[in-house]
């Protein structure tokens, strides 16, 4: 999804069709054979088998699903008290603290009351009972917050600074959630935080998020093979459907009904090991008492679905930023529900079920063309409701969506809205707007994986109490939505805290004792630190923007750039010195307490952050100085322009989370041969750069759109564009010319083309990032 809804909706003009051939995936393994003629329910024997792959873990037999819970009346989304088995937190306890997990007692409490979770215990004792696995979790998260004194973040932790024996709690405490919907993931996120990876890493944000007391995770991964199975009963062929399906780094944006084909074909090994992984997510989640989100059916279908089905009625969708969109069979036509039916059988063979679905139809531009939509919205819902009864519709608030027909033709009891705008703009009234449909307060303060740091956080702390305690308030949750996830620890935190702190938070003293425990113990020069990131990005407001400015580096050359992605902020939403200021404390911070991953990401990352603004200082002296037809300055400011894209890749790639090589490796990891795997690394490489083909890259803005500042993008793309552009201008200024003309997007696209092998990180970081940070902060204090 681009960021801007004021963008204008894109045209319903429809461009002529135009049908790649089926390339066969080649591949120097057996392949398996198709499975459509396969019965749904003997699909989950098939998965449950070994698949063959290129990574034993994500070759591992998928468990059976759990049988999802009962859904209670009104669509509340929360659970009647029942037992459960304790043993999935338990194994996520002892993935999270392996040194200390077993000083836990975790006691099943189903008759606490739906979301509670009481703390106690002695030293080296600490007992968490809970109503569910997650919710105990939960405990153990508050325990380490608020007792313990340490951070698990997202990324970096503080656990190591955790004593032998665990203190003791002064004296139990028991908390219950506000909101019975604590949402998390956007449609988004697989694409932009990682389409490449394996289940160990998927468990992983599982365990956060539930020790963030989230309940309800968005579940993409394997999303595209219940549509494989389901229209090769529908008149298309494997290799047509492996044509149209995207690949995995754009198939968030084909669920959404924006494209399709793109980085494809996708080979059907593929698809059934991310189904794979997939099952296994919602097993995850279910073992820990938490809803697996999953994509609802709503009318994506292939092109030609009219002519090969009788009685189908199918709309154009016209543009999105340069793609053609996947036609939309109109839900009150007859073989709508045959095929959502089909859909939700396949679906239910690889995943099982759910009691929460996500649909947006008519997502940023969507046309309805002839159909009702209020008649069209009742029919998606009464067909997730066939297949599973009661089930939760999550619709995504954004742009106009929902619309006002949409919601006039559904249960709204049986639909929660997320709402994407909580925080962005002013003067907003969801009951009035919505006419009382149940919504989540949410937040999209990260767009495309940008590594800028902060958010509005004191307006979610604002809204989330005012929204709640009106008198026909409609509010019922809280959603995390970032675009991409794993970039802005103390972002995550606050806003998970938001559903469970039983009073008002005050802002102030959060980041304050977030600086006490990130690190592990209380210190000064943390504190004032964190108060400068509070002050500054951090303080953010509403009314125009969620998420703060990105790079210069970053951007397309040209001397009056402004922003990288063409929908970010044009210009600082905070005083670039609080950024420098907290570098400055950062390093001052107790040599005992610089040994933990939080620390050394915090530093390097405010680091980049203050690096990262003087792009916008540098780059107007240099604007200068080729007007003013000054060489010697000119070359002296784009040598230093230079020098700092060279410090700002070394410090970027001293921590394992901000490297290109990682995410380019995972990629080629799912290839079954240089062909397969050179084709899922141009999927990954174009996503960060030109994101599609050029009438997306150019007529859609999207170039750059998920930019970010790591270690081997800043050397291999970023700082050679400038390069190229500062040696036009130097040759025009010598030779009293015109700058010459440079195609950006077929250099952009020849870098997307490349297979140059990076180290993945998996030995660690390069570099040493104390040093790197000082040598910033010394830069910084030279240049003034």
């Amino acid at each position: 999804m681009t960021n801007h809804p004021e963008r204008p909706a894109a045209g319903s003009a429809r461009p002529r069709l135009r049908r790649r051939a089926a390339r066969p995936a080649s591949s120097t393994r057996v392949r398996p054979r198709p499975l459509a003629a396969v019965p749904a329910a003997l699909l989950a024997l098939a998965l449950a088998a070994a698949l063959p792959g290129p990574a034993p873990a994500r070759a591992a037999a998928a468990p059976q699903p759990a049988p999802a819970p009962t859904p209670t009346p009104h669509g509340t989304g929360a659970e009647a008290p029942r037992a459960f088995d304790a043993g999935p937190a338990r194994a996520a306890l002892r993935r999270l603290l392996p040194r200390h997990a077993a000083q836990f007692t975790l006691v099943p409490d189903p008759a606490a009351g739906p979301d509670t979770f009481t703390v106690s215990g002695r030293t080296g004792a600490i007992t968490v009972r809970g109503s569910t696995g997650a919710t105990l979790l939960t405990g153990v998260g508050w325990y380490l917050q608020h007792v313990a004194g340490v951070d698990i973040g997202w990324p970096g932790e503080s656990t190591g600074m955790l004593p032998a024996r665990l203190p003791a709690v002064p004296a139990p405490v028991t908390r219950s959630a506000r909101v019975p919907h604590r949402y998390a993931l956007n449609d988004t996120d697989d694409g932009y935080s990682g389409p490449y990876r394996t289940f160990a890493q998927h468990q992983r944000q599982i365990d956060l998020l539930a020790l963030h007391g989230v309940n309800e995770v968005f579940v993409q991964v394997g999303a595209e093979y219940p549509y494989y199975r389901t229209f090769q009963r529908f008149g298309y062929t494997a290799a047509e459907l492996r044509a149209w399906i995207p690949g995995p780094a754009h198939q968030s944006w084909w669920l959404l009904q924006n494209l399709s084909g793109f980085g494809g074909p996708v080979s059907e090994r593929v698809m059934r090991e991310r189904a794979a992984i997939g099952r296994k997510i919602a097993g995850q989640l279910r073992g820990l008492g938490m809803t697996p989100v999953l994509p609802g059916y709503y009318g994506t279908v292939p092109p030609g679905f009219a002519a090969r089905n009788p009685g189908a009625a199918t709309v154009p969708q016209g543009d999105w930023a340069g793609f053609e969109r996947p036609d939309w069979l109109d839900p009150s036509s007859p073989v709508f529900a045959k095929v959502a039916a089909a859909y939700y059988a396949e679906q239910r063979a690889v995943f099982g079920d759910s009691t929460m679905y996500r649909m947006s139809p008519l997502h940023e531009g969507g046309t309805a063309g002839p159909v009702d939509v209020r008649a069209a919205s009742g029919a998606v819902q009464a067909a997730l409701n066939a297949a599973h009864p009661g089930a939760l519709w999550a619709v995504l608030g954004w742009q106009d969506s929902p619309r006002q027909e949409l919601l006039a033709g559904t249960d709204t009891s049986k639909l929660l809205i997320l709402d994407g705008l909580s925080d962005r703009y002013n003067r907003l009234d969801r009951e009035a707007r919505w006419g009382g449909a149940p919504y989540a307060l949410g937040t999209i303060y990260n767009f495309g994986g940008h590594t800028t740091v902060g958010a509005n956080t004191s307006v979610w702390l604002d809204r989330f109490g005012a929204w709640r305690a009106k008198e026909d308030s409609a509010l019922r949750g809280t959603a995390y939505l970032p675009e991409a996830t794993g970039t802005n620890p103390a972002a995550f935190d606050l806003f998970t805290d938001l559903a469970w702190e039983p009073g008002p938070i005050d802002h102030r003293a959060w980041f304050a004792a977030f600086a006490a425990r990130r690190y592990g113990r209380p210190d000064k020069e943390a504190a004032a630190a964190w108060e400068e990131l509070r002050k500054g990005p951090y303080s953010t407001s509403s009314g125009l923007w969620s998420e703060s400015q990105d790079s210069l580096f970053t951007a397309r050359p040209s001397l009056t750039a402004a922003t990288a992605a063409y929908w970010s902020p044009r210009s600082m939403r905070y005083p670039a010195d609080s950024v420098r200021r907290a570098l400055d404390h950062l390093l001052k911070v107790d040599p005992r307490l610089r040994g933990s991953s939080a620390y050394r990401f915090d530093l390097v990352d405010t680091a980049r952050q203050a690096l990262a603004n003087h792009s916008r200082v540098l780059l107007p002296r240099i604007r200068a100085a080729y007007a003013a037809r000054d060489l010697a300055a000119f070359r002296e400011l784009t040598a230093a322009w230079q020098d700092a894209e060279r410090r700002l890749d070394a410090l970027a790639g001293s921590d394992p989370n901000l490297r290109l090589g990682t995410w380019l490796s995972a990629a080629r990891s799912w290839g079954a041969d240089r062909a397969e795997q050179d084709r899922y690394e141009y999927d990954a490489r174009s996503i960060l750069s030109v994101w599609g083909r050029r009438s997306t890259s150019e007529g859609g803005f999207l170039h750059d759109y998920a930019n970010r500042e790591w270690g081997g993008l800043v050397r291999e793309l970023y700082a050679p564009r400038w390069a190229a552009y500062f040696a036009s201008l130097e040759e025009a200024l010598v030779a009293g010319t015109a700058p010459r003309e440079i195609d950006w997007h077929a250099f952009e696209e020849e870098w997307a083309r490349r297979t140059t092998r990076h180290s993945s990180g998996a030995q660690g970081p390069a570099g040493d990032p104390y040093a790197l940070a000082s040598g910033v902060a010394r830069l910084l204090a030279d240049a003034g």
